[in-house]
């Protein structure tokens, strides 16, 4: 018998067992940072600069800016995620993330949140400016100490986490600018009011599996939706009024041009015609899906037309 091939069978099969277990590790991680929710923070963040500054100028920032980002925005889902693991392990359209799954152990999760936002905000810090730096504190601190115990006491907490997701295109702004100004806070006014719809449509959607989760939505009344939409249409109708609003900045900011107007009236007819679809249709479930679908759609070609204004 050749113990010697045998040993070096096992010593493969081992080596290939860990390979494996080290892949789906590394792939656990990276969905324990939600990457699609977390690119809308980077995305919006890169296009809040780009509205400001243009690329060819201190690109070292514009990367520190994109990097920072998005290890701290990776961080607060991971942190989330690891609060919110038993809620999530109730819900259907979540029991399979990697810590109601059981791909990572708590402390582990709970580590590699630490510690990414921790590199994330050092890079901010040595990259942009203190104030990009605090705000993506600010907004760490808020989605994770604030908006994620909420969630489970009150249906204003939607409203909390808005604030914290409406900050990365300002964080982008004053990482070009410097400082916050009255077109860094326009920006965050829109993605503030944008997410309501946005979320209150979620909500709608899966309403009973945040019901087994144990959390607090506005969607849960007695009735029937018309709460979550009326308040979806209340946001959009101040979205459309928002996404008007750099017409009317201080000299010397950059105005809109015609890209931007001509996605912006047409935009916002659409998701104030889907909204009070929300409110009237008989069947709300549909107009939900609707609606989201059209939040989808806005905000990229909203934001892509504004900077494309700014280098056009």
């Amino acid at each position: 018998m050749n113990f010697n091939g045998s040993k070096e069978y096992a010593a493969k099969a081992n080596a290939a067992s860990f390979d494996g277990a080290a892949r789906l590790n590394f792939s656990a991680l990276f969905e324990l940072t939600k990457p699609r929710l977390s690119m809308l923070s980077v995305f919006t963040a890169a296009l809040g600069y780009l509205a400001h500054h243009p690329l060819n100028k201190e690109a070292l920032t514009f990367w520190s800016l994109i990097l920072g980002t998005s290890l701290a925005a990776g961080g607060a889902a991971a942190l989330n995620q690891w609060m919110e693991r038993i809620e999530d392990a109730r819900m259907p359209r979540t029991a399979g993330r990697p810590l109601p799954s059981r791909l990572i152990e708590p402390e582990t999760a709970l580590a590699f949140g630490l510690g990414i936002s921790a590199i994330g905000l050092l890079i901010l810090w040595l990259g942009t400016n203190a104030w990009a730096t605090g705000l993506t504190l600010g907004t760490l601190l808020t989605y994770i100490l604030v908006y994620t115990p909420l969630k489970k006491k009150t249906v204003y907490a939607t409203e909390i986490g808005a604030i914290a997701g409406a900050l990365p295109p300002l964080i982008g702004w004053v990482a070009a600018a410097g400082q916050p100004t009255t077109f860094g806070w326009i920006l965050f006014g829109i993605l503030f009011a944008w997410q309501l719809p946005h979320f209150m449509a979620i909500a709608w959607t899966y309403r009973e599996d945040y019901r087994r989760g144990g959390f607090v939505m506005p969607s849960h009344a007695s009735d029937g939706g018309e709460g979550s939409a009326r308040k979806s249409l209340f946001y959009s109708i101040l979205l459309s009024v928002l996404v008007l609003a750099p017409i009317f900045t201080p000299f010397g900011q950059p105005q809109p041009g015609m890209s931007y107007l001509l996605s912006a009236i047409p935009l916002s007819l659409y998701i104030v015609w889907a909204a009070a679809k929300f409110l009237w249709s008989k069947n709300r479930d549909l107009a939900a899906r609707k609606l989201f679908y059209a939040t989808i759609i806005y905000l990229p070609i909203l934001f892509v037309a504004l900077v494309a204004d700014r280098y056009l």
